[in-house]
């Protein structure tokens, strides 16, 4: 275990903290404490930083109520740097988006997630540019969005009971494309899937028959 005696803060008695979202892994943000903010943070299990430009404490959330609740802190290995994972009951950007990292200056074809096409929905779905084919669902609704999904599901039988594993691959991803879509309009989150997905990594099989017949 690391003591805060053992912490490297820098000249103006700061030491970045990089804030994780404990369910996704993602970044929601850089900020920097002092001896001051991290004892409020230890102590109220919340995440409360220095503010650079006010020359004063922050504790985040308390205006918004967009609270981070500290589930680990750790050092790096030269103790002068914190990340802390959290979850979050709110954005964490003060401009309303999820991560204050939301503007790329490059992505890598192989760099595609599901958090970030899903956060790219959660764009269209704002901002609903004209032309766009997802602007267009959301638009429509709830029951155009169901009925692509609908149709998407038939697609991937189809291919799949044709054993053509190209033709499956390409309308497995038309159907995770409409089911995000789905999930932004009913307001569900990826870490909600995985929390989900996570608490049944043990499954009695045959109780599970049983229900179903």
């Amino acid at each position: 275990m690391v003591t805060i005696e053992e912490l490297k803060f820098d000249a103006n008695g700061l030491i970045p903290a990089i804030v994780q979202d404990i369910d996704s892994s993602r970044v929601l943000t850089l900020a920097y404490m002092n001896r001051e903010s991290l004892s409020v943070s230890l102590e109220k299990h919340l995440t409360c930083f220095w503010s650079r430009s006010r020359q004063e404490l922050w504790l985040k959330g308390e205006t918004s109520g967009n609270y981070q609740h500290i589930c680990s802190i750790a050092a790096d290995c030269d103790r002068d740097a914190l990340l802390i994972q959290v979850r979050k009951d709110g954005p964490a950007c003060h401009l309303g988006t999820e991560s204050c990292f939301e503007y790329p200056l490059f992505i890598q074809e192989e760099a595609f997630s599901f958090d970030e096409l899903y956060k790219l929905l959660l764009n269209r779905k704002e901002l609903l540019p004209e032309g766009s084919y997802t602007s267009y669902l959301f638009q429509k609704g709830i029951d155009k969005i169901l009925k692509k999904v609908g149709e998407e599901c038939t697609e991937v039988i189809i291919a799949g009971k044709a054993g053509d594993r190209a033709e499956t691959i390409y309308e497995v991803a038309d159907l995770a494309y409409h089911v995000l879509v789905m999930m932004v309009e009913l307001g569900i989150k990826p870490e909600e899937i995985r929390r989900e997905l996570a608490s049944r990594h043990i499954i009695d099989h045959k109780v599970k028959q049983e229900k179903m017949t």
